[in-house]
């Protein structure tokens, strides 16, 4: 595989490939081009410039190193809008493997608890853009909910919202509160989701005026809620959910497609 050096300064110039390396499992890679192989037999598909693993491939390198299209078409040797198609025609596949918000909660009900939290997806916004700017993080994104395990392990993302919307209002909309309360599962979350209610457990506000075992419960709140962190450091180690050049309708797809991705086990 190769990659192009490009910039903005040598657009149009002459392109001079370079060898590059990808860092995830070759399984992977195989994994993908086996769904890409069957939906092209779906789609009855006929003869394309790439094959499965080389697509499989260049979904995987704009992911993973936010390559744009251009760098992505020049590396695999197609056209810009190939390589867009190609891309968006991947994420729409892995995207569909995603777990909906109950089939994630399949198995777990009663004594069962999980985390969760929100984050902010760093988008190229104007400060004219208010509804996609956030207070809490001062920057203009998008924001994603996220239910783990209590180990950190992701169970379900949501769809991207506006950076200005609160957590708890994400929460509330994405049907988590009302879900989790269905199923009698503990959520741990953190002071965002104060005012929840039904089975949301929240930190206490002022716990060090408060007695000591308001103090003991927010500490052990805290290390039970930490390894909730895990799956958003997971999430953003694909470089392109660092700070996000597409549409913003894009973004909860992308999400989807990484979550994907990092739930693979190349079984199939």
């Amino acid at each position: 595989m190769v990659i192009s050096l490009i910039t903005p300064a040598t657009e149009g110039a002459l392109l001079v490939p370079y060898p590059a390396t990808l860092d995830v499992p070759y399984e992977l890679v195989e994994h993908v081009a086996w769904l890409l192989h069957e939906r092209r037999l779906a789609c009855n598909t006929r003869w394309r410039k790439l094959g499965c693993f080389k697509q499989a491939l260049l979904a995987l390198v704009h992911l993973r190193k936010n390559e744009t299209f251009s760098q992505l078409g020049a590396g695999f040797g197609i056209s810009q809008a190939t390589a867009w198609r190609y891309v968006d025609e991947t994420l729409d596949v892995l995207a569909g493997w995603a777990p909906g918000l109950h089939e994630a909660l399949t198995g777990l009900g009663e004594g069962d608890h999980v985390i969760v939290d929100g984050t902010l997806i760093a988008i190229d916004r104007v400060r004219a853009d208010e509804p996609y700017y956030s207070m809490k993080h001062r920057r203009h994104g998008m924001n994603v909910q996220v239910i783990t395990r209590p180990d950190g392990v992701p169970l379900w993302f949501s769809r991207a919202t506006p950076g200005r919307t609160h957590d708890l209002t994400a929460a509330r909309a994405h049907g988590i509160v009302q879900a989790c309360l269905t199923r009698q599962i503990l959520v741990l979350a953190d002071r965002a989701y104060q005012g929840a209610g039904a089975t949301v457990r929240t930190p206490y506000y002022r716990h060090h005026e408060q007695p000591e075992h308001y103090q003991q419960f927010n500490r052990d709140h805290a290390r039970l809620r930490a390894p909730g962190e895990r799956a958003f450091a997971q999430l953003k180690s694909w470089r392109i959910l660092r700070r996000a050049r597409c549409s913003t309708r894009r973004i909860g797809t992308i999400v989807q497609a990484v979550h994907t991705l990092l739930t693979c086990n190349y079984s199939g």
